[in-house]
């Protein structure tokens, strides 16, 4: 009995071995499952954490990008920078030195410069200027005309004291400077009754353009109640054309001259070709205009020219462009048969020289 009492002792001892056995494995099979969703999920939250680091650096990316953008660029567009946008720093310019010409005019009662280009202009409001449109090879008829409707030297002083004003207008070469400009000078510092425009080019095809320099420029330097344009194949009865405009001297938006129509010529290489003829509709015909040899603007028309030269469509021919600056506006068409030039004269104004 005493021997058998260790070995009923060590029973326990065994079962309790086995349990404990049989509990760390089963501890090790419960703890794998566990470990291998602690990695998973740590490698998952690394992930997350790269992709949040990495959208927190674009995002502070974009908005150096925004604020370097906006520090560069202005918030509020200035005037200066809409109109360097639009190509129009001319225009401002332009509009800058009327402003201070309108001023000056106020101010003393005449238009900048009136007093040197008309001479003994008393400042008055002139009754007309009249253009002649003459040109670099026209030397012989200026000096024809010099000698019979139009004065020269003091006579043409006298007319201007009278309130008109008679120019030869004429541009520049297209080589400036040349043996053409220079002969112009001179003869201009002869006989003084040149308008020399500037900034045209003397050419005949820029015929067309020279209607909207000749305005602008001529109601920029005279103030005057009518602006006429003549060509220099044209002989003035000069004392019937100052009684005309005296006789409608308060007539405004007028736009007088020998009023026509006449079909839009299509055919290139013939004579008076309108290279936009399909423009004037399926009859092909001009609207109404002054033909362009003679014709008058009132104050205003003239003024209309000046002030929006820079946008004003030309076409082939300088009347079918003036007469289209007309349509827009509430011009009064004058059709007067003594502006109507031919190879008599028969009571009108002006005939063909």
């Amino acid at each position: 009995m005493d021997r058998s009492s260790p070995h009923r002792e060590g029973l326990p001892t065994s079962s309790s071995s086995k349990a404990e056995r049989r509990w760390r494995s089963k501890s090790l099979k419960t703890s794998k499952p566990s470990i291998v969703m602690a990695f998973f999920s740590c490698i998952a939250w690394l992930y997350v954490a790269g992709r949040l680091w990495q959208d927190a650096e674009n995002r502070n990316l974009l908005a150096n990008l925004l604020k370097k953008n906006a520090d560069q660029r202005p918030v509020v567009l200035t005037v200066e920078d809409k109109l360097m946008v639009l190509g129009c720093k001319d225009l401002e310019r332009r509009i800058v030195e009327a402003e201070m010409e309108l001023t000056l005019a106020k101010s003393k009662g005449y238009l900048k410069n009136q007093l040197q280009q008309s001479g003994s202009y008393s400042g008055k409001r002139l009754l007309a200027v009249i253009g002649v449109y003459t040109g670099f090879g026209s030397r012989l008829k200026r000096n024809v005309f010099r000698g019979s409707w139009m004065p020269k030297g003091d006579a043409l002083r006298k007319l201007e004291e009278r309130g008109v004003v008679i120019r030869f207008v004429i541009g520049r070469s297209a080589n400036r400077g040349d043996s053409l400009d220079r002969n112009i000078d001179e003869e201009n510092r002869r006989t003084k009754d040149f308008l020399i425009l500037e900034g045209h080019e003397e050419a005949q095809e820029e015929l067309p353009k020279k209607a909207k320099f000749f305005f602008s420029t001529a109601i920029q330097n005279w103030d005057a109640d009518f602006y006429v344009k003549v060509d220099d194949n044209i002989d003035l009865d000069l004392e019937g054309l100052i009684e005309l405009l005296e006789s409608r001297r308060h007539q405004d938006s007028a736009y007088i001259g020998c009023m026509k129509s006449g079909d839009v010529i299509t055919e290139e290489g013939k004579a008076w070709y309108e290279p936009e003829w399909w423009k004037f509709g399926d009859e092909k015909s001009y609207f109404r205009h002054a033909g362009g040899s003679f014709f008058i603007l009132s104050k205003n028309l003239a003024q209309y020219i000046n002030i929006n030269s820079l946008s004003l469509k030309t076409y082939a021919h300088d009347d079918i462009s003036v007469g289209s600056w007309m349509i827009g506006l509430q011009a009064t068409y004058i059709d007067d048969s003594h502006l109507c030039c031919s190879s008599s004269r028969q009571d009108k104004v002006c005939s063909l020289a």
